[in-house]
């Protein structure tokens, strides 16, 4: 049975205060690797959940097709299926890491190590938020705050970080919320044009 519907209130929660909107500068956005709760559906949350060896080669092949991309930021979420998929990309370019705390994860409370099930469309959607977890809505201000951190470091920028985090970003850029990314493909997002517009985001492809 799903839990019953609450507010953040209802939940013990504070929505964080309105963030600014997504600064509107082109960067890299690569979600970790695949893990074994990926490979099961479960929610992950805040639970430090390892890459499996398929996460781990995602991260390789990640790492080739960042190459030569003149990526000069590589800033990631301290979790440890994020920052071993950082250690990867940034060894092969020569980076070093910054860590934000603002990229982790939403908090699924009682959800996590559940599964996806129906709940999760509600919480995107605002509707829902699981007893323990955070908030639609103060997840996006945390995940927009965060981002527009590493996009004032130099250009251009990778952000290495999870499948909600995207969803709160996909928000943002106004395109279409609730759609699962993959695990380990860069994606190059640019600010839509005119200003306002609905952003773009390119998977890299190999060279030839």
């Amino acid at each position: 049975m799903l839990p019953r519907h609450q507010s953040a209130a209802e939940g013990g929660l504070r929505l964080s205060p309105p963030a600014p909107g997504l600064a509107a500068r082109a960067f890299w956005f690569l979600r970790h690797g695949e893990t074994d709760w990926n490979l099961q559906g479960w929610s992950q949350g805040n639970v430090d959940v390892p890459l499996n060896a398929t996460g781990l080669a995602q991260a390789g092949a990640a790492a080739a097709l960042l190459r030569h991309r003149g990526i000069a930021t590589l800033v990631a979420s301290p979790l440890s299926r994020t920052r071993v998929t950082a250690e990867i990309v940034a060894a092969a370019l020569g980076l070093a890491i910054a860590y934000d705390d603002g990229l982790r994860e939403a908090a699924f409370g009682v959800q996590e190590g559940q599964p996806m099930a129906h709940w999760f469309s509600d919480w995107v959607a605002g509707r829902f938020t699981p007893a323990g977890g955070e908030a639609f809505p103060a997840f996006r201000a945390r995940a927009t705050a965060a981002v527009n951190r590493a996009l004032a470091r130099p250009a251009p920028v990778l952000v290495v970080a999870h499948g909600g985090l995207f969803r709160a970003l996909r928000a943002e850029m106004g395109l279409e919320v609730n759609l699962r990314t993959p695990n380990g493909v860069p994606f190059f997002c640019t600010p839509g044009s005119p200003p306002g517009s609905p952003w773009t985001l390119t998977p890299a492809v190999a060279a030839g």
